[in-house]
Formats: C-alpha cells, sequence, structure tokens
C-alpha cells in the first residue's frame, strides 16, 4: 500500500490534485474566520494571482516580455460586462468561460502579429497594446459604456450554493464572499491547468526557446508556434483574471485598465520569482495588501491620508529594489535556494571515491588470531 501510495505520489497530476484539495480546505477556512472587507480582498489578490501566474509562464517559461496584460485583462471583463448585464442573465461560470474564449481568440491574433517579435520589440508592441486597446471603448460608447463604463448587475446567489454553505460552516453566505468563492476556484483551476501544461512536453518546449533559441530549432521546435502558444495561455489566463475583475467590481471602464495595471501585473511576477506560480500569488498578495499595510502604519505615525497614500508607492519600489539586489530569482527562487543550502550544509553529499571518516580512522575491532598464537 505504501508503495502505491508513493508511485501515485510521483506522479505530477496526482501531486496537482491533492495540492489543489488542500488549498480549498485552506480556502474555506480562511474565508470563514474573515469579514466581508477582507473577503473583497482575498477576490482583488484572486484576480491579480490568475493573471500572474498567466504571464510568469510565458516570461519565465518562455522569455518573452508582455507590458499589455492589462488590456488582455479589459477584453476579458468587458465579455463579462456585456454577458452578465443583459436579460437572460448568463450563468457566471459560463460568463467566465465565454470571456476566457474571448481573450484567447484575441492572444491568437496578437500572438500570431507578433510571432516574429522577441526582447525589447515585443514589450513595445505589447506596450502599444495596453495604451490602445481600452481606448475602444471611447469610440464605441454605445456599447461599451464610453469612460463611464458599463456597471456589472451580479446575479442573486443559488439557493442550491447558499444550502450547501450553511450546511458546511453553518453561517449564511454573503454576496462578496460568494464572489471570493467564485474567484479563489477560478484561480484553483488555472493553476492547475498552468501546472500541468507547465511539466508537460508544451512546457519543456517552452524552456527550450528561452535557454537557446538555436538548439532548440536545431532539435525540431518551431519558435514561432512555441512563442504563440505560450502568449495564447497566457492571454487566456489575462481573459478569466478580467472576468473575476470584473464581477468583483461590478464596474468595467477603461480608467480600471491602464499601463498602471500591466506593470503591477509584472512588477508582482518579479517580487514572488519567474517562472513559479507560487511566486505569482505571493506577488499578487503584496500588490493587494502591502499598499494598504503601509498606508495604515503612515496614517499612524502621524501622517495625512495624502502623504500615508503617497508613501506605499515608495515602499512598494524599495521591497522592489531590494529583491531584485538580494534575490534575483525572487521571494520564493530566494527561499528555495537558501533551504537547498540548508540541507546541503546538514546533508553534504560526498563524492564518489572519496575516503569517509568511517574509512579513515583505525579499526577497533579485534583482529582474529590462530588457535596457536591466541595468548
Amino acid at each position: 500500500m505504501r508503495r502505491l501510495a508513493a508511485a501515485a505520489w510521483r506522479i505530477t497530476l496526482t501531486r496537482h490534485l491533492v495540492t489543489a484539495a488542500a488549498g480549498l480546505l485552506v480556502l474555506v477556512v480562511v474565508m470563514e474566520s474573515v469579514d466581508d472587507f477582507r473577503a473583497v480582498q482575498l477576490t482583488e489578490m484572486a484576480y491579480l494571482g490568475i493573471a500572474a501566474g498567466g504571464l510568469t509562464l510565458l516570461t519565465g517559461l518562455n522569455g518573452q516580455i508582455s507590458l499589455g496584460h492589462g488590456a488582455l485583462m479589459a477584453v476579458g471583463a468587458y465579455t463579462t460586462a456585456l454577458l452578465v448585464s443583459d436579460d437572460p442573465v448568463v450563468p457566471l461560470v459560463v460568463a467566465i468561460v465565454l470571456a476566457t474564449a474571448a481573450t484567447t481568440a484575441v492572444g491568437v491574433l496578437i500572438g500570431a502579429a507578433a510571432a516574429r517579435l522577441r526582447g525589447p520589440y515585443l514589450a513595445g508592441a505589447t506596450l502599444a497594446l495596453a495604451v490602445a486597446l481600452p481606448g475602444l471603448a471611447l469610440h464605441f460608447k454605445g456599447t461599451l459604456g464610453g469612460e463611464q463604463g458599463l456597471r456589472l448587475r451580479v446575479p442573486e446567489t443559488p439557493g442550491w450554493v447558499l444550502e450547501t454553505a450553511f450546511f458546511i460552516t453553518g453561517h449564511d453566505l454573503t454576496r462578496s464572499k460568494y464572489v471570493a468563492y467564485i474567484a479563489w476556484l477560478t484561480l484553483v483551476v488555472v493553476y492547475l491547468l498552468l501546472a500541468n501544461l507547465a511539466r508537460s512536453r508544451v512546457g519543456r518546449r517552452w524552456r527550450a526557446v528561452r535557454d537557446d533559441e538555436v538548439a532548440a530549432e536545431l532539435a525540431g521546435i518551431h519558435l514561432g508556434r512555441a512563442r504563440v502558444s505560450a502568449f495564447v495561455v497566457s492571454a487566456a489566463a489575462a481573459g478569466a483574471a478580467g472576468s473575476v475583475m470584473a464581477l468583483a467590481v461590478r464596474l468595467t471602464a477603461p480608467t480600471g485598465f491602464t499601463l498602471t495595471l500591466s506593470l503591477g501585473l509584472l512588477t508582482a511576477v518579479v517580487l514572488g520569482g519567474l517562472g513559479s506560480l507560487t511566486g505569482a500569488l505571493v506577488g499578487a498578495a503584496l500588490l493587494t495588501f502591502l499598499p494598504s499595510v503601509i498606508t495604515d502604519a503612515g496614517t499612524s505615525m502621524g501622517l495625512d491620508d495624502i502623504a500615508a497614500a503617497e508613501l506605499a508607492p515608495l515602499v512598494y519600489g524599495v521591497v522592489l529594489v531590494l529583491v531584485i539586489l538580494l534575490a534575483p530569482r525572487g521571494l520564493v527562487g530566494g527561499i528555495e535556494a537558501g533551504w537547498r543550502r540548508l540541507r546541503h550544509h546538514r546533508h553534504p553529499v560526498v563524492p564518489p571515491g572519496s575516503i569517509t571518516t568511517s574509512d579513515a580512522a583505525p579499526s577497533r575491532a579485534p583482529v582474529a588470531t590462530s588457535k596457536g598464537d591466541s595468548r
């Protein structure tokens, strides 16, 4: 039985499913111990984590730099707003799936157009996307609402969800926590798919293109297809994040998807650690909670509200510089490197053929003698 469990644990999908189940259990415990305000903050962390998870695969695994993920989130958000605001209201799960599909289609078009670009050229193209795409809402005012945007009317929580939540937790489920559960369930599903994709043959091709394009091409990997596939997957994650963001904020407007959002996502990925989904989630947590913590600390030190709010970007920038200098692989990468050094210090690896302490020490065992020499 133990061998079967060990063999099952060596399967990547099994480990990811167990981790996802544990994450859902922790989610229920945390969500039932916080109020509605913290639930809203956790929802923000969830949709930022979804977008950062897609971006960290694009930048960390494939080596492409994107400054336009805020615009891709806008595609998912506006698609959700158009589906949810009208009657009959589309179910939220269906709306998230359709918004993700719409953003995936946009990602195919943009990725195919930018397949030959790399490095700063791709960053410049996605920067133009981040500036131009939200402006479409101003051009199509009748459909997208212009500067005022589109307001969402989040449907009532289904009765079976309320009954199930009361049976499990013994408390009534509020609207804010209902949206928070949807956000985190979406994050778990997206991270489960991204984690398995990163460990698959597709993920290995992305790493090969990132490490050495010439060697990858000699190995038979089509560079353009690898770049386009990575961009499409990252765009799909951004679309799901934008859909959840629209449900959480209940307003979709161009001011919510400026270049600042794209730069914030890239900053979160760098802080957490490139190529790590755990790092993306840590970066999203810092992006969500650190400004409010710094603002509260500034207010407690006697600063007014404006000065305390201006203190948050300064501290965030200092933290970013320190992480880049002290932990170039991000917070998660730095912790993993420190843990490996600690394990190596406790259990040093002895090279084969070297003399160990036990080999060098003289043997204290009694020497066997013949019967004639025994005295």
